[in-house]
């Protein structure tokens, strides 16, 4: 499909589909090498945004040093777009201002507009002429707002430093905004104090949020108003938390739980035979301890991955070292099958990283 739709442009030199290496479907990424450069210019300038497989593709020249899409110069945010924006009409709006290297409206599992998007410039000169012209302009009826991209994780530290708004909860119903606000204007000034209320009778849900004006106040209020008695009930505050952060924050809680809990018990065995089977691997391990659990990890098809691995779980932490210790490398097997601690791959990154240091 993809040799049938840029041969219209130009002769191909080759076209590669980036693929998993385990599952071999396809990354959703592609790239063209054309013979001729005017061929390529003419691909960018017809093609991007062309239907592809129900999908607009976006098509942008294949930059080698990744620096310069992680180090974010010259990318912009824009927000409050209207939904009849798309790849191309951002595309359009914005290649007035300089060469975009890649522009993309975020989109839902649907296909439709979140609202939002990005637009990469070849330098930081056109990205800032681009915020200074379209900032708080209109677009299809909506005033957008254009900034420079901050990466997520700058903005959680940026976050953690400037919030000023208060989640509370366990709060008595007989307490009304004009009380909530009352206890906790000691801090600082309130802005506004609100209880969330039922929409059918207008009675007290038992949450609310406290804004301060300032960071100070609100980090004040959480430490001095949490577990504190306010009527009959003892609250609890925090800093007040978009879904998606606390989602975040609960995975990350839930897989430093997982890592504490089967840390030191799982064992990780690679370069396993094609015949070995499950059963066998009991059969050689149980002689270190009661085996919880034994895995061979498969694909799809059934058949043993090609780095042929699997997972050990020991009852105990003991007989897990003791099988890591005694014998790691296994003389049973024509191969030569490592075995070592099972770890999360946050920390295999980790540990990475290190050893390259």
């Amino acid at each position: 499909m993809l040799c049938d739709i840029f041969n219209t442009v130009g002769p191909l030199a080759s076209i590669r589909v980036c693929r998993d290496s385990l599952t071999r479907r396809s990354l959703g990424y592609a790239y063209v090498n054309f013979h001729s450069v005017v061929d390529a210019e003419r691909a960018l300038d017809t093609l991007n945004n062309h239907p592809l497989g129900g999908k607009p593709c976006r098509i942008m020249w294949s930059q080698r040093d990744p620096s310069i899409r992680k180090t974010g110069v010259g990318n912009i945010f824009i927000k409050n777009l209207t939904l009849a924006i798309g790849h191309k009409e951002l595309y359009d709006t914005f290649s007035a201002f300089g060469n975009i290297l890649s522009c993309k409206v975020a989109l839902d599992e649907h296909g439709k507009s979140k609202g939002y998007g990005f637009v990469h410039f070849e330098n930081q000169q056109c990205a800032d002429h681009a915020v200074q012209m379209v900032n708080n302009n209109i677009l299809l009826d909506k005033k957008v707002y254009v900034g420079p991209f901050i990466p997520r994780r700058v903005r959680a530290q940026q976050a953690e430093k400037s919030w000023t708004n208060v989640f509370i909860k366990d709060i008595d119903l007989a307490i009304s905004d004009a009380e909530l606000h009352q206890a906790f204007s000691q801090f600082g000034l309130v802005t506004s104090a609100v209880i969330m209320k039922k929409k059918d009778d207008g009675s007290s849900l038992g949450f609310g949020f406290v804004n301060f004006q300032d960071h100070e106040s609100a980090g004040k209020a959480v430490d001095g108003m949490h577990q504190q008695k306010l009527g009959n009930k003892v609250l609890y505050c925090c800093r007040a938390q978009k879904r998606a952060e606390r989602d975040a924050k609960l995975r990350k809680e839930w897989e430093q739980l997982k890592i504490s809990k089967y840390q030191g018990i799982n064992l990780y065995i690679k370069n396993i035979e094609d015949e070995i089977d499950e059963e066998r691997l009991r059969k050689e391990f149980s002689a270190f301890g009661v085996i919880k659990s034994c895995k061979i990890m498969l694909d799809e098809k059934k058949y043993l991955q090609r780095i042929w691995f699997c997972l050990l779980q020991y009852s105990r932490g003991v007989s897990a070292c003791h099988c890591r210790d005694e014998q790691p490398y296994l003389a049973w097997m024509s191969k030569t099958a490592l075995r070592c601690h099972a770890r999360a791959k946050g920390s295999k990154e980790t540990k990475v990283d290190s050893q390259r240091l």
